[in-house]
């Protein structure tokens, strides 16, 4: 192959492997910008007047591999995280409803709490005094209140379901992976040539900043992996293919 003038205007497609078993983990075809960058240190031994550099030393060799996506997955963040998946979850649910009844006054909420989770307040007093309840399945009978009233309701949801959580500790730090990576390169005669890397032990920062917003462009993260040599001091290859 010929040293031929090229340039890239595509972003890479990433699968990444679990370093350990080999096992494909998460293949990454939604990033917006895929950057790799290459790193070491050089030290120089000086001599002389002026204190001339004379010899040089390279090492430290290392590098990134960073990450620009607005598609999010739950994989995604269990690659960042290390944190585990499961099944499960609970969290805060809050109901604005009217209380009914003649004999009883209640109200009726959407899912089944916690047991001693429901806490309800008056309308016009959010988050204040407390209003005496009991709890019998989705019915929640309220002390002091009368037909008519509306009144808020907070309490734990417990989902067994259609749910994935991811718990994050602590003690969870990412996985090491191998990462195959594929995109093209266009040359000045036009060919468009396929080209491919392959980071042979990367280990995910666990940096992550999730933002959400009511405006503007869809959130974006940014997810930055450091190279590190395998076994066999391999780090990175990079390779060009003529069809």
């Amino acid at each position: 192959m010929a040293n031929k003038n090229m340039a890239n205007r595509e972003v890479c497609d990433l699968i990444f492997v679990d370093y350990s078993t080999k096992k494909p983990f998460l293949n990454l075809d939604f990033a917006n910008v895929t950057t790799t960058e290459l790193t070491g240190e050089n030290t120089y031994a000086y001599g002389g007047k002026g204190h001339p550099k004379r010899v040089s030393f390279s090492g430290e060799k290392g590098g990134t591999l960073t990450i620009e996506t607005q598609i999010q997955t739950v994989k995604l963040w269990q690659l960042v995280t290390g944190g585990e998946v499961s099944k499960t979850a609970k969290f805060m649910g809050r109901e604005e409803l009217t209380v009914s009844g003649d004999t009883a006054t209640t109200v009726t909420l959407s899912a089944t709490p916690v047991t001693g989770s429901v806490v309800a307040f008056k309308v016009d007093d959010d988050c204040g005094t407390p209003l005496t309840t009991t709890v019998s399945d989705k019915t929640v009978t309220i002390t002091a209140a009368k037909t008519g009233d509306k009144v808020i309701v907070y309490y734990m949801k417990e989902l067994t379901d259609k749910v994935e959580r991811i718990n994050i500790k602590s003690t969870t730090f990412p996985k090491n992976f191998i990462v195959y990576g594929d995109t093209i390169m266009k040359t000045e005669d036009d060919e468009v040539l396929p080209y491919h890397l392959v980071a042979y032990k990367v280990a995910p920062q666990s940096n992550i900043s999730l933002s959400y917003s009511n405006n503007g462009d869809p959130a974006s993260i940014t997810i930055t992996c450091d190279m590190m040599a395998d076994q066999d001091d391999n780090i990175l290859d990079l390779i060009l293919i003529e069809e």
